[in-house]
């Protein structure tokens, strides 16, 4: 280990999206930083590569959008909603223009995960932060004085930096190790994912979301005839995917006569792994305790269905970044603009995942006729639509009465 780095202010734990953009811009700061990372190098895990509106905003702020957009980052531009219960000319002419809602945005941006984990870890590094791989045996104390072990090259470290960051994902260690409790909800449905090339028949400009038979079905092009697709099954369906001819039964699900160019997905090629995981979300009541703060999934993710793990990292990296550079007390009490403001803003993503779950993710032909009634509803009365703007735009601006349960349950009336 550098011996710089035995003296860092900041010690973070996970060099994924979260910890590489803290990284980068707390080093571009002047902040002295040493990154963590168990793995070896950064692998598909088969979601975070769609990254909404309002996360594109975050890139920019953080200054780290035009190291994406060098590096392949693709922007769709339109948004249509194939489904079994619209014409597919109809859902065409009704398309979304993606490039014109938030002001200076031209859309979301899809790029691969492990690129981004890599580039945002180069340049981490470049901009002074050391970042160690293979790590072991993460031991992590909070307190005033904080203090993190862990073994590296078959070396045993003990560090006591100012601050902890634990942006270790889902499973957390840091999270566990400092006693802040994980809540979840149930598990509503399973997503599956899996990266396809050799789909040149498929509009590059054209993302797709929509429901169909037993399959809820998503479509984010990422150029080059590259696509992340993602079917959403119910729960007794989970192994629907597994296996040898996983790949192959995945793609059988995009055999749809709702989505005109679907025979360009299924001619596509694997180029990655099949994996599917419980839809849910989880949230924590604390993240910061005393040397020791949380980010992104670690302190709680949203379900998957609704694509805003990227966009919620990186409000988290500008919130805690923003904080660290402004303040020179790192108490607990310090990250409360962060705590408060994420709170809500989870609140309503869970809130606008909930609800998309039960219209999108049920089916047959009551949940056909639900979801109709809800989309007549949403375009009569804007109120309606705000738990689906929410993950387009950000949470925090659609008013606040979208996101009631009595909106909800006025919307999914009979």
């Amino acid at each position: 280990m550098p011996e710089n780095a035995s003296d860092a202010e900041v010690v973070i734990v996970g060099a994924g999206i979260a910890g590489g953009a803290l990284g980068t811009t707390l080093a571009r700061g002047g902040k002295s930083v040493l990154i963590l990372e168990k793995t070896t190098e950064h692998k598909d895990r088969v979601r975070g590569e769609w990254m909404a509106p309002w996360g594109v905003a975050e890139t920019k702020r953080l200054g780290i959008y035009d190291l994406l957009r060098a590096a392949g980052g693709h922007h769709p531009t339109r948004h249509v909603e194939y489904d079994e219960i619209v014409d597919p000319e109809i859902a065409r002419a009704n398309a979304f223009d993606l490039s014109a809602m938030l002001p200076d945005i031209p859309g979301p941006l899809c790029l691969g995960h492990p690129t981004m984990c890599n580039l945002l870890d180069e340049a981490a590094t470049d901009a002074g932060a050391t970042l160690l791989r293979g790590v072991e045996n993460v031991q992590v104390t909070s307190g005033t004085s904080p203090r993190i072990t862990f073994r590296h090259d078959g070396t045993d470290h003990t560090l006591t930096p100012r601050l902890i960051v634990g942006a270790d994902g889902r499973n957390s260690v840091v999270r566990k190790q400092v006693g802040i409790v994980e809540h979840h909800d149930p598990t509503h449905h399973f997503m599956a994912g899996l990266l396809v090339e050799g789909i040149e028949g498929w509009p590059e400009d054209v993302q797709t979301v929509g429901t169909e038979g037993d399959v809820n079905f998503l479509v984010f092009p990422q150029g080059s005839g590259r696509a992340r697709l993602y079917i959403c099954i119910s729960r007794d369906q989970a192994n629907r995917v597994a296996g040898p001819e996983g790949p192959a039964n995945f793609l059988k699900a995009f055999h749809l006569r709702s989505v005109p160019q679907s025979a360009a997905i299924t001619a596509g090629r694997p180029a990655g792994p099949c994996n599917a995981f419980p839809n849910r979300d989880t949230w924590t009541d604390v993240q910061a305790v005393p040397g020791v703060v949380l980010i992104a999934d670690a302190a709680g993710h949203n379900d998957p269905l609704i694509g805003q793990g990227l966009s919620i990292a990186l409000r988290d990296v500008r919130l805690v970044r923003d904080l660290l550079l402004a303040e020179q007390d790192w108490r607990p009490e310090t990250f409360t603009p962060y705590v408060e403001e994420r709170a809500e803003r989870m609140r309503r993503l869970r809130y606008s995942s909930r609800l998309l779950s039960i219209l999108e993710c049920e089916f047959g032909p009551e949940a056909a006729q639900r979801r109709a009634r809800a989309v007549a509803r949403m375009i009569e009365d804007p109120i309606f639509a705000s738990a689906k703007m929410a993950a387009f735009v950000g949470p925090e601006v659609p008013p606040a009465e979208g996101f009631t349960e009595a909106a909800q349950e006025r919307l999914l009336a009979p």
